[in-house]
């Protein structure tokens, strides 16, 4: 989860009957949708020794302060460990896992029931993931092909505050609302849901 510290386990099996030595190289980078880089945030080489027939298991932490201020909106991490088996002639192992970042950050309650013409309220929850506090936040509500932009007070670490928001439905049937929520250390945490409006 975005704000949070990334846990990983890389698996080593080795299914001959010698023992095995293993270099492993491992990176991790920041990139966008398109698998271009924006910043190293990780570099670890270790050895693992394994027996006949053995498994063994390899943990890595990478903590928010190492990724948080290199993360673009795409919120995708790039983890590559190169396992080498020592004195094989050069057999390599290249592993490679892109982790994409989940947000829990919007919450959008809707009364039970909505209708054409009538004043809705909404309960719109919004969270700071983050160990640090933000400031400078903005949620752009879209619904009816209108935006609205509210300005927010900061929000302190790990904190979830909410505010109500109403509108008037002009027709029944199915209704998109978007929320975007942004501010100083991140931007564009989307979250929408479609209301179905009944008619008067």
């Amino acid at each position: 989860v975005f704000g949070k510290d990334i846990n990983l386990i890389l698996v080593l099996n080795n299914l001959s009957s010698d023992r095995k030595s293993v270099k492993v190289d491992m990176s991790a980078s920041t990139i966008l949708y398109t698998r271009r880089t924006v910043a190293e945030i990780l570099r670890a080489s270790t050895s693992v020794e394994l027996g006949s027939k053995q498994g063994k298991h390899i943990r890595v932490k990478i903590p928010y302060a190492h990724y948080g201020k290199y993360l673009t909106t795409d919120k995708r991490i790039q983890v590559t460990a190169l396992c080498e088996v020592m004195r094989s002639h050069g057999l390599k192992l290249l592993v490679e896992k892109t982790i994409i970042l989940e947000d829990t950050n919007i919450i959008i309650k809707l009364p039970r029931r909505i209708v054409v013409n009538k004043a809705a309220t909404l309960e719109i929850s919004y969270a700071n993931p983050l160990p640090e506090p933000v400031s400078r936040c903005v949620l752009l509500v879209t619904v009816m092909n209108q935006q609205v932009k509210i300005n927010l007070a900061r929000l302190a670490p790990r904190e979830r505050s909410k505010i109500y928001f109403e509108f008037t439905p002009r027709r029944s049937g199915p209704l998109q609302l978007q929320v975007d929520f942004s501010c100083d250390k991140f931007s564009h945490v989307k979250g929408f849901v479609t209301i179905a409006v009944a008619p008067s």
